[in-house]
């Protein structure tokens, strides 16, 4: 058991450390592009048609659907199926919102939806009215491709990435931390809700957090991550970690561990103790290719 797990950790580590060798390898004929324009992207919905919608993986064949609504009576119900307008399935979650300071977000709804095919595109409304938005889910097996963008933010330069991953049919996208560069702005993160819906709402997006994410107040969040673990929840119950901030989730045959570079991680932690207990499960024949990604490479 412990050869086992020493050869997956080996195996994790070397990958990250080759792929934080290859950015720095590229670094250094990089020009860097001086700061675009922070672009806002306004809200020109009602306030109980559903706005910021994103999904994300929640197990297998599932998917959680996540969106924000002004209006604090919507219900947290998506209906959904496999033709436009016709919805033969209806799924039930949940909702929260916090406070930051003087914000109050809107309510937060999350519905986990399934079970669903492979390689099929579903058609769904959220809270019952507004617009029908649709995805396609990943396939079974591999072949598979994942789109890797960090730092993503709210600036021209992020639309022209944007408009760079809408022009690939891939199947998942990961994004290992700085999500809105919001930094304590939280009608930051309504904006970004907003910018990256039209992808976020037809691909599965894995994410991770990242320094800006922290957010931390002695007063209003001393643990920090307050907006990130309310808008942003990824599958972590599902894979057996106690913390959004660290998970993994198996598809077509990968398995990826979004580890946690805000979190605690030394040998005492709880993330660490997570880590080797998620790599100790790995089945190397069911799922041959194991991936891991963090914000940061310490």
């Amino acid at each position: 058991m412990m050869k086992k797990f020493s050869l997956h950790l080996f195996s994790l580590l070397l990958t990250i450390s080759l792929v934080s060798q290859l950015l720095k390898s590229q670094d250094d004929d990089f020009v860097r592009q001086p700061a675009g324009r922070v672009i806002l992207t306004p809200h020109d919905r009602s306030d109980s048609d559903p706005q910021q919608v994103h999904i994300s993986l929640a197990g297998k064949d599932h998917m959680r659907v996540s969106w924000v609504t002004d209006n604090s009576h919507t219900k947290s119900i998506v209906e959904y199926g496999e033709k436009s307008g016709k919805y033969n399935a209806k799924a039930t979650g949940e909702h929260t919102r916090y406070d930051y300071f003087s914000y109050t977000s809107g309510r937060i709804h999350h519905v986990t939806i399934g079970p669903l095919e492979p390689s099929t595109t579903y058609f769904y409304i959220c809270g019952g009215s507004g617009p029908e938005f649709s995805f396609k889910t990943p396939p079974q097996t591999h072949p598979i491709e994942f789109v890797v963008v960090g730092d993503l933010g709210q600036t021209d330069w992020t639309n022209s990435t944007l408009a760079h991953i809408k022009s690939i049919d891939y199947d998942v996208l990961l994004l290992p931390g700085d999500l809105s560069y919001a930094n304590g702005h939280q009608p930051l993160w309504d904006s970004f809700g907003r910018i990256v819906e039209p992808l976020a709402s037809r691909r599965p997006w894995m994410v991770t957090q990242g320094n800006h994410e922290v957010e931390s107040s002695p007063v209003v969040s001393p643990t920090g991550f307050k907006a990130f673990n309310a808008r942003w929840q990824m599958p972590y119950k599902e894979s057996g970690s106690t913390s959004n901030l660290y998970y993994s989730f198996e598809v077509a045959g990968t398995h990826i561990i979004m580890l946690g570079s805000y979190a605690e991680f030394d040998t005492e932690s709880s993330q660490y103790a997570w880590l080797v207990s998620d790599l100790a499960k790995i089945d190397r024949k069911k799922t041959p290719w194991v991936s891991g990604i963090a914000c940061t490479v310490v």
